[in-house]
Order: C-alpha cells, then structure tokens, then sequence
C-alpha cells in the first residue's frame, strides 16, 4: 500500500504542543523542546544577533529568525535558528513559509530529533543550498560545524564542553561554548 505524502494541512492539524514538519513527504511530529534544547537555542542566538544582526561589536549584516518555517522544495522544515545574509536578502517576506533557504542555520539536538535532523533534514538543506550548518547538542556539550560543499556537507570540526570557537560563517565572533549549556544542569 503506497502512502499519501503527507500535506500542509496535516502540520495545521497537529496539537499546538508538537512541532511538524515534512521531510521528504513524511510527516514528522516532535514534542516543543525540553530546557537544554530551549535554552541553548535562546543563548546561541542572543550570542550571534548583536554582532551579527545589529553590528555591534561585529560586522552585522546578517537577518536572524528563531524557529522559522521554511518551504524548501517539497519540504517544510523547522530549524531552530536561520540566518540570511543581507547582501543577498536585505529583508524577510512577511509570510508564514519563508521559500528562501538561509545561508546558515543551527538545529539543536534532542534524543528524540538528533536522527531526523542528521539523516533526513541535512540532505534537504544541501539540496536547497545552505552553505554552513551547526549542530548544538547541549546533552554531549558539542558544536559540529558544517560547510556545503558541492551536494554534500563537509564537517569543518566538532567542539566541545568549554572550547572557545570562531567558526564559519561567523570567524569574527569568539564564542565560548560553555555559555550555551551553563544554566542546564547536567
């Protein structure tokens, strides 16, 4: 029995505790994130948003959004962070699926969607060409950073607990990994 893809009708229909996505025509339904999921995101954003977003302390030029939903291709994806370079998209469409993929984002790993965001959701962003990815486990205290490189990602290196990181795309931020899991007990 062949399966119908599922549709946008079925992400309304889900309960207002569950955030869906379609990944390659699948349904994909995930609790709303537990605190070191939440908090990591939170910390990582307000990390990258006034050098990046506003320019002070940094180079700005950077558009950020918290859990966006994009329509990519067949796909409707959740990230936990997006960023757009201004110099190529100088402001966001007022709308609810953003079809511009992002220049890079961040998902933040949790047990129950560390498999779906590494085996099913990075291969729709490369194939819709988002060229830096992280990977923010706050449990394993990690960041994996990732650069699209032709129609795969090449994993540029994985830190951990308390390293201090310029990594791309953001090399002028000296980021000390210790503050997105410093208020999460362990």
């Amino acid at each position: 029995m062949t399966r119908k893809p599922a549709t946008y009708a079925d992400l309304e229909a889900l309960p207002s505790n569950q955030v869906g996505e379609i990944v390659a025509g699948e349904l994909s339904a995930s609790p709303r994130p537990a605190t070191p999921h939440g908090s990591s995101a939170f910390v990582l954003g307000g990390e990258l948003y006034n050098p990046f977003g506003r320019g002070k302390g940094g180079p700005g030029g950077w558009i950020f959004v918290s859990e966006p939903e994009l329509h990519l291709g067949p796909d409707v994806l959740v990230p936990d962070i997006a960023g757009w370079r201004r110099e190529r998209t100088p402001k966001l469409p007022n709308v609810v699926g953003i079809k511009m993929a992002p220049d890079w984002l961040c998902e933040v790993l949790s047990p129950s969607t560390a498999r779906l965001d590494r085996v099913r959701k990075l291969p729709a962003y490369a194939r819709e060409g988002v060229k830096h990815v992280w990977l923010v486990d706050p449990l394993q205290r990690t960041l994996e950073v990732f650069r699209l490189e032709g129609p795969h990602y090449l994993l540029l290196a994985t830190h951990e607990e308390e390293a201090v990181v310029q990594a791309e795309p953001f090399e002028a931020l000296a980021l000390e990994l210790r503050v997105l899991w410093e208020d999460v007990e362990e």
